[in-house]
């Protein structure tokens, strides 16, 4: 695995000041290694070698030393993610301070955190990071914060499942100790997205906190937030309060409305930029729209506002394409949208616009989105969306059909690429988290092709999937979670997990021979993967074809 050749120099750095006073490496070596659990990472790291060595242990004493731009905020939710189970105090301490204080006890069971130009694989500077533990330490180091935050997700991996918890386990006598590991890492593709629709059923700011939690610890790094359709307008925009005071107000079934404000917005942006997460927002168009027509009439080309509507039908719905009160509208809600959203990306739409003739829908989607680039944003769209073929130049294209493309989408989803953009996979058979696991699935739906297991999630292949489409045109891939059915948070975890852990190993892992991940080698680490976020409160599927042991 080529890496800079600075990148030793600095984790053996590390590792000698975190074993200063710790005694000769020999009598390091001669210890006996407690018994200790074997990694079960998710996503597969892309170098992982175990050591014949004794383990890391995480000690009352401990600290977590960092050096570099971004190091300590990423130290803090480290810290914060072990003091509750442990109770250990785990001072993030910078390295200049803590290279005084050192003591004996302390190195060897601090866990070091550095960033520093060349610690990362050669080509892969962003996300890139190398982690090596042992009675030595621990030793993580990235060119980025952002790297070594993934980094710590597989830190978290190395130690039992119950260092998740929010309560103190085991009293004092608990021992913590991770697997003496080197890895180097990074990943495959550059977007790894999870959506989440909050029209259908509204998901209030603390939830969506929750799922940026949860995505976080597969190594997530986009979040598209699906804010309009039929059912609701979950977005304040200015000069438009209808679209909230009369829009936002319904959902399905009835049950509950709401929306973000702007301030609601810019939080849940910048909890997720703390989690190196980018916020990709949604604003579906010219279909799935009838909760901005029933908030302002003149979108219609009637005239007539229908009626809130809280079924789960789509394609009825569309704004009138000859008005320029339309356009007005389009531009200011995407102006406002795009300039409350710092990420590259803004999200219009375009799937199942089955009321809008299609030489309509085509004028509409150029118009649009030449309008929208100019807000300097590289637009986004549902693969219907290339059915217009005068994009802007490297729009993104979406694809949501089947592993075996249908009716014209593998078409329409060309004319991305020969725009000179590239491709987001979802397809639905495989990876939209809301179809049913099984038959008698409380939650979900199973119109894409029956139910999908945890099994059919890790199987397919994203190279094979369009012709023309390879690995160098897959911007990435993301799993959509549809909300028709789910009314709580931990609704939605149970339908995520574990099936979006598959969904990120393929999407962060390297590519395997001919693309064929192995699920055999898969089940276990996604078990392993469960149980610790049952540790932390997650809801989790016991999926059937997963190999749970029977004291679970």
């Amino acid at each position: 695995m080529p890496r800079r050749r600075t990148v030793l120099g600095i984790v053996v750095a590390s590792l000698v000041v975190l074993a200063a006073a710790a005694g000769t490496t020999a009598a390091i070596a001669g210890l006996r290694p407690p018994e200790v659990t074997m990694p079960q990472i998710v996503p597969q790291p892309v170098s992982l070698t175990t050591r014949d060595r004794a383990p890391f242990e995480l000690v009352g004493e401990s600290r977590i030393i960092v050096d570099g731009a971004g190091a300590e905020a990423v130290g803090e939710q480290l810290a914060s993610a072990f003091r509750s189970s442990t109770g250990f105090e785990l001072p993030v301490i910078a390295r200049s301070a803590a290279t005084t204080d050192a003591t004996t006890d302390a190195a060897r069971h601090d866990i070091a955190l550095t960033v520093a130009p060349g610690s990362a694989p050669i080509g892969h500077e962003q996300e890139g990071y190398a982690l090596s533990t042992g009675a030595h330490g621990a030793a993580l180091t990235g060119d980025t914060a952002e790297g070594l935050f993934r980094g710590i997700q597989t830190l978290r991996q190395l130690f039992p499942p119950s260092i998740e918890s929010s309560e103190r386990v085991g009293g004092f006598g608990a021992r913590w100790l991770a697997a003496s590991v080197d890895i180097e890492d990074y990943p495959r593709f550059a977007y790894r997205g999870a959506m989440l629709d909050v029209a259908r059923h509204f998901f209030d700011v603390t939830d969506v906190k929750r799922y940026i939690d949860d995505i976080a610890l597969l190594k997530t790094n986009h979040l598209h937030l699906h804010l309009t359709d039929d059912q609701g307008w979950r977005i304040e925009i200015d000069g438009w309060p209808k679209l909230t005071e009369v829009g936002g107000t319904s959902s399905v079934n009835d049950e509950r409305g709401g929306f973000y404000t702007k301030a609601d917005y810019a939080e849940l942006v910048a909890y997720a930029q703390r989690k190196f997460i980018t916020i990709v927002p949604e604003i579906d168009l010219p279909g799935h729209t009838n909760a901005a027509l029933a908030s302002y009439p003149e979108l219609t080309c009637s005239g007539q506002a229908p009626a809130l509507y809280t079924g789960i039908e789509v394609g009825f719905s569309t704004v009138c394409i000859n008005s320029e009160e339309t356009y007005r509208f389009v531009s200011d809600v995407v102006r406002q949208v795009a300039a409350m959203t710092p990420g590259p990306y803004l999200h219009l739409g375009g799937d199942e616009s089955l009321s809008t003739p299609e030489a309509d829908f085509v004028r509409f989607i150029e118009r649009v989105t030449a309008d929208a680039a100019l807000t300097g944003k590289t637009i986004i769209g549902w693969h219907e969306m290339g059915a217009a073929k005068n994009l802007p130049p490297g729009t993104i294209g979406q694809y949501w059909s089947f592993t075996r493309p249908q009716e014209g989408a593998e078409e329409d989803t060309l004319t991305f690429v020969q725009n000179g953009g590239q491709v987001i996979l979802s397809p639905a058979d495989v990876v939209y988290l809301d179809m049913v696991y099984e038959t008698g699935s409380p939650f979900g739906q199973a119109w894409a092709e029956g139910p999908t297991s945890v099994r059919e999630s890790y199987g397919w292949k994203p190279t094979r999937i369009i012709d023309g489409v390879d690995e160098d045109q897959i911007l990435g891939i993301e799993a959509p979670i549809w909300t028709e059915t789910m009314h709580r948070m931990q609704d939605v975890e149970y339908m995520a997990f574990p099936r979006l852990a598959s969904v990120m190993e393929i999407a962060w892992s390297p590519m395997a021979e001919h693309d064929q991940h192995d699920f055999e080698a898969f089940a276990p680490r996604a078990v392993a993967f469960s149980e610790r976020l049952e540790a932390a409160g997650i809801t989790v599927h016991r999926a059937p074809d997963l190999p749970w042991t029977p004291a679970q």
